[in-house]
């Protein structure tokens, strides 16, 4: 069974502070995400391999490859 992130621990797998996490989730950027409920209170979690995979296709070769659209960057 996968371990699930909460907030604080997905932000730490990217780097990122969880505030940012929240505010891409908000906008639709990052990784994909669970929600654990309906309500607007309910938890958030992340699976691992969904982060891993958000990386992923965020890798490149070189700057110029960097400034292609790529799903997820709006």
């Amino acid at each position: 069974m996968t371990t699930l992130l909460n907030n604080e621990a997905a932000a730490a797998a990217l780097g990122i502070s969880p505030v940012t996490l929240k505010i891409w989730r908000c906008k639709g950027k990052g990784p994909r995400f669970i929600k654990l409920g309906s309500s607007p209170r309910d938890r958030v979690v992340y699976d691992p391999a969904e982060i891993e995979a958000w990386k992923a296709a965020r890798t490149f070769a070189s700057t110029s490859d960097a400034t292609v659209s790529h799903p997820g960057n709006a």
